[in-house]
Parts: C-alpha cells; structure tokens; sequence
C-alpha cells in the first residue's frame, strides 16, 4: 500500500473539504448523522465526479482500517486505551504505565459502563470513538456512489465495491468482538431527523459480515492477490483477504462465549441476552461446520491461485529461524505471508507516530518496561527441539535461556527470542543484564516504575537502541498465513479430524525448526484427548501470534475464567559465584574489553559475562489486578455507552453493566 499512504497526505491537506462532511462522526437515535445539509449534494458531486477523487476518497477510507500499535498523541482512535493495549490484559504481559487505560479502569476494576462516555480514551475499545461508524458510513457512501464516477471502467468501479465492503465487515468484526450483536447499517443514510437502527442479534451480526464477505469473494474483479503489484499497493483488499477475514470472524463467533448452551453473563441487565445479542441461545455444531467450510475453500483457492506462503529461513540455524519469524510479522517488503495489514504515516512534534518510548521504553524513559511479558506466557515457548518447557532448566547455577555457557546458543523457541528479551540475549552492543545489579536490571524493589519489572522485557515490534521501527512506517499485521494454518487447525479439530489439525499446527512450528506437536508431546494423548489438543493450539496461537491482539480475545471467546483469574508471576534472577554463592557485587562488565565486557573480578571462569544464576519466583504485587480476587464474566463483552442505550431505539446494554 506505498502508493495508498502517500495519496493520503495530499488527499487529507488539499480536498478535506470533501471528506469533512463525508465521514462525520455518526450518531445513533435523537439525530443518526450531524451533517451540514448544504455542502452534502455539492461535496459528493465532486468527489465522484472524476476517478481521481472517487480513488482518493477509498483510500481515505482505507485510513480508517485498525490500527493496533499505539502511536503518538492526537486523535484518541490512534492511541487507543491511553497508549494500552488488549494484550496486557491477557496472561502473557503485564503493564507498569500508571496512567494508561489497563490500569486506571481495567487493572482497579474501576470502569463502569458511564467510562464509554466520561473515559473514552481509556476504555478497551470506544463505541464511539474508534472509528467504525466513520469508516462504515465512509465505505457505504463509495459504494452508492462509484456507480456515477464517468471516467473509471466497470471493472475497477467492482473491485473497489467489493473492497470497501471488505473494509466494512472488518470494522463490525472489531467492534463485534469486544461488544457482540451491533446496529446493522446496510447503507450509508441521508441527514433526516432521526434514524433509529435497533441492536442486531449476535447471529444476525455474523451473517452481516460475513455476507458482504461473501459478496466480494464472489466478484471476478476482486483479485485472489496483488501479484506483482504487491510492492506498489501492500494492503488493498484481495479475495485472499477476504476469505481469510471471513475465517477470522468465524472463529470467534463459533466459539463458547457466543455459541454454548448458557450465556457467558447471568448477572442483571439480562435484555441482551433474552434478545439474542449476546449468544444464540443454545449450541449448534453448525457454526464449527461454516467455520470449517471457510478454511477449506480458503486452502483450496490457496493450493490453486498460490502467491501467499510462510516467510521461511534460509537456513537451519537458530537465526535463521528467528528472522524469518521477524520478516513474517514485521517486514513489508517481499511479504508473501500478510493477509491483511495496515500501517501510519506522518509526524508529531517531530517525532514519529509509532509511539515506542512509552509504550515499549517505559515510564521516564529509563529502559523497556511498560509492557512486561509475564513469567507464563514465558513457559508457554517449549523448547528449540519442540518439546515443552522444562522446568528443570531454571534450577540453581544454570543459564534456562542458552546452551551451554561457551557457544551460548539459544535452547528455546526461535519465537521467544523475538517475542520477549530474557537474560543473556544479546542486546545492543552486550547480552542483555536482567539479574539484580545488571546493567538491565530488575531492582528488589519493583515499583510500577522499574525497567524489566517481570524480569523480562518486550521485544516484539522493537529492538535496541531507538527500535528498527523507529523513524518508519510500522507495519500491523491484522491477518497472517500463520494464523489461517492455526485457525484452521482448530477447526479441523471441532470437527473431530485431529491428526489433520496437528499436521496444520506443524506446518507453522516447522518455519521456526520445531519437532511435530504429537512427537514432541507424547504425554498428552493429543490424538485421542480433543480437549488437550485445544489447549496447544491456543498455547501455539500465543507464541506465534503473541502481542498481535490474539491471546485476549482466545481468553474471551473460550470464556477462560481460570486464566483471568489466575496471579501472574515474575522471575527475580541473581547471579552466582562458581561455588554457589551470591554474587551482589555490582557488575563492572560495562567498561571491560569485550563486546559483553570484562570482569576478571567476578570469580566466573567465562571472561565476558556472567553465567550462572538463581531464580526466584515471584507474584506480580506492584499493580494487581482486581479479577484475580474478584472475576466477573461481565468483563468478556465491553458496555455500551448509557447516552445510547437510554435513546430507546433498541440498544440492549451488555449483562453485568449498569
């Protein structure tokens, strides 16, 4: 999408007064859209009055797709939950930012319903303020009006249909999955007095996206994939993309929280659930059958149309492996993995939007630590043979992360490494210190402000120094191939063909060097036991799509109390005298010789760096959170906003949120 970004400058600077009118914000009930009436005729006339703007306005359109790395100040959309994110409120990462969202309203158990309108940068997802409606109503409006543009060719007016009802079901999909059953705006509505669109049920919501999926899967204009035109439009809608969405949402709307023989809330308001906005009153195999049928007519259109493959290594080291996971996630250039992406662009006050150094740097700017991975999401990585953690690994004198303290080669998951900095990784210009008195350390202390404060530090997204996304566009990869192969898995298992659904979770272990799920795991029964077979693909969903919006929403659609209710530890780390005692001297590696320095002081045979340890296990104290004593399934679904549902034109609110 190189091309797309850069119209997006020009387009938003020289014809916004176009799209100022064209993609306000929408409101519900007492006045569905606030619209100059004396600028619309004259605005849309223009704009598609000629191919050029009616292109440039779709691109605007595009401007408006998720966006999941927070980024630097201005519109709310963009930085979401305060510069949160959904994940620090998984079990895999923790967040030590005081001020964001996750901890003032999620983390303290404060956020009530009147948040959506009192806190709306704050909440997981505003209503409101995400941009849905904006989008949604943007998309229907091209769409009732590309017909009329005089100089674009059919064909073309087809294709950018069917993307922009692509870009819809997209935008109802992040909303759909954080508040269930939503209004169903099937065109884009002129300024009238008031429009009153009742709350669809949660079946009828999923029917709505995945039909207008449907109906650009079956336009001929819409390409299986950009081909060579790749390079030039990263990030336009493909009929790829779109039966791969489709999977997406099927996934989760064939899950538990929606489809189970009770509803996941019993707790007052219960109108929505009478009503069928927030299940579907009953369970029906049927939703694992579509879910099912969507996978397969995407690998079959795959094994015919090809263009998209996993990143690979070009090698069998353990490198090679951890960059081709990085060029998956990471890289624009050449991707044949990325489904469905999006990026920013522009600066604020000079720096770039990307909004690393709070994010990712920490409070103050004292080093990596506003999300923290946790000490389990830690032992979800198995091992670089592909077996599972072992725990033995963290005894007394020895290194869990590496080999052997010569070649210090890495002995876990390629993935983890990318994923999470553990101690002795090699970082900047030294291996990374994260014991008590490193350079990196994570103090005795740990108070909200600490760097490392679970003992780990985020990697994903980011590397040293200023981050190799820094000064770029960050690409967000809303849908990879990897996650089809897992999507796939799963439902391969529903379907009661589990060595089908291993072979599946093996293609993606394989691109980092791992062994076969079975093979490496011939304890559990995985061919036989479907519920443990479950819990290793949602575990391998973890490693290979961690920080990528994936391991929350598999705790909610699976209605996974246990692990929301679970406290999650850190790991405190202590280096160590060749005889086993503490050694607290501070280290003055920093200023030796070696890349890693020199201590000919420490006592440790091994001249560079330290390499024996002891660990000690901690419980996350510093910033608890209030589930972990005090649960409520309310939390699965967000509320809506009072001021919406008290309109009456048939907005239930969600059980639990009064």
């Amino acid at each position: 999408m190189k091309h797309i970004v850069k119209w997006m400058i020009a387009i938003l600077v020289g014809t916004s007064m176009f799209f100022a009118s064209c993609v306000d914000q929408i409101k519900f009930g007492d006045a569905f859209l606030e619209k100059p009436p004396s600028t619309s005729d004259l605005n849309q006339d223009s704009i598609f009055g000629r191919a050029e703007y009616a292109r440039a306005f779709l691109w605007d359109v595009y401007g408006e797709l998720y966006y999941g790395l927070p980024y630097n100040w201005g519109d709310y959309f963009v930085k979401g939950m305060n510069c949160g994110k959904f994940e620090a409120l998984s079990d895999c990462f923790h967040s030590h930012l005081s001020w964001d969202g996750v901890n003032r309203l999620y983390y303290s158990g404060s956020y009530v319903a009147s948040d959506e309108e009192t806190s709306a940068g704050d909440v997981r997802f505003s209503y409101n303020d995400s941009h849905v409606w904006r989008a949604v109503r943007a998309a229907w409006l091209f769409i009732e009006n590309v017909g009329r543009v005089p100089d674009m060719p059919d064909s073309e007016k087809a294709r950018l249909t069917s993307e922009a009802k692509v870009i819809i079901a997209s935008r109802y999909f992040d909303a759909f999955r954080h508040f269930g059953g939503l209004p169903l705006l099937r065109q884009s509505y002129g300024v009238q007095e008031s429009y009153e669109i009742p709350r669809a049920t949660a079946e009828e919501t999923v029917n709505f996206m995945t039909g207008l999926l449907d109906e650009a899967i079956a336009d001929a204009n819409l390409p299986w994939s950009l081909g060579s035109d790749e390079a030039n439009w990263q990030g336009r809608m493909t009929k790829a993309a779109a039966m791969a969405l489709k999977c997406k949402i099927l996934v989760f709307a064939a899950s538990p929280l929606y489809n189970d023989s009770e509803p996941y809330c019993t707790e007052s308001p219960q109108d929505a659930v009478d009503q069928r906005h927030v299940w579907y009153g009953g369970y029906s195999d049927e939703w694992w059958s579509r879910l099912y049928t969507a996978c397969t007519d995407f690998f079959n259109a795959l094994q015919t149309n090809g263009f998209y493959q996993l990143m690979q290594a070009d090698g069998t080291n353990p490198q090679d492996y951890r960059d081709a996971y990085y060029d998956a996630y990471a890289t624009r250039e050449n991707n044949t993995e990325l489904l469905i992406s999006t990026r920013v662009i522009g600066q604020f006050n000079g720096d770039w939007w990307y909004y690393f150094w709070d994010w990712i740097v920490g409070q103050g700017g004292g080093g990596p630590g506003a999300f923290t991975p946790t000490l389990e999401f830690m032992e979800m990585f198995p091992m670089a043979d592909g077996t599972p953690y072992d725990p033995s690994t963290m005894e007394d004198g020895v290194n869990p992360f590496f080999i052997d303290n010569d070649n210090n080669q890495p002995v876990r998951d390629p993935r983890l490494y990318e994923t999470m900095l553990v101690n002795g990784e090699p970082y900047g210009d030294h291996a990374i210190e994260l014991w008590i008195g490193g350079r990196d350390n994570v103090n005795s202390t740990l108070t909200e402000s600490d760097i490392y404060a679970t003992g780990f530090g985020l990697y994903k997204f980011f590397t040293t120094g200023e981050g190799a996304h820094y000064g770029s566009y960050p690409e967000w990869p809303y849908l990879r191939l990897s996650e089809m192969y897992l999507i796939y898995a799963e439902a391969l298992l529903h379907q009661g063909r589990l060595q089908e659904a291993i072979d599946q979770v093996d293609i993606v272990r394989a691109r980092v060097g791992l062994g076969g799920l079975a093979e490496c795991n011939p304890d559990k029964n995985l061919l036989s036991d479907s519920d443990a077979l479950l819990e290793e693909i949602l575990r391998e969903r973890a490693c290979e799509l961690g920080f990528e919006d994936v391991r929350l929403f598999d705790m909610i659609r699976y209605k996974r109390a246990d692990l929301f209710q679970r406290p999650l530890h850190g790991l405190r780390i202590y280096r160590l005298n060749d005889d086993g005692t503490d050694n607290t001297r501070p280290w003055s590696g920093s200023t030796g010789d070696g890349p890693n320095g020199t201590d000919p002081e420490f006592g440790n045979t091994h001249p560079n760096k330290p390499t024996k340890f002891r660990y000690e296990t901690f419980q996350l104290r510093n910033i608890e959170r209030s589930w972990w004593t005090n649960f409520s399934p309310k939390w699965y679904l967000s509320a809506f906003p009072p001021s919406e549902v008290n309109k009456g034109f048939g907005l239930t609110q969600n059980p639990g949120w009064n």
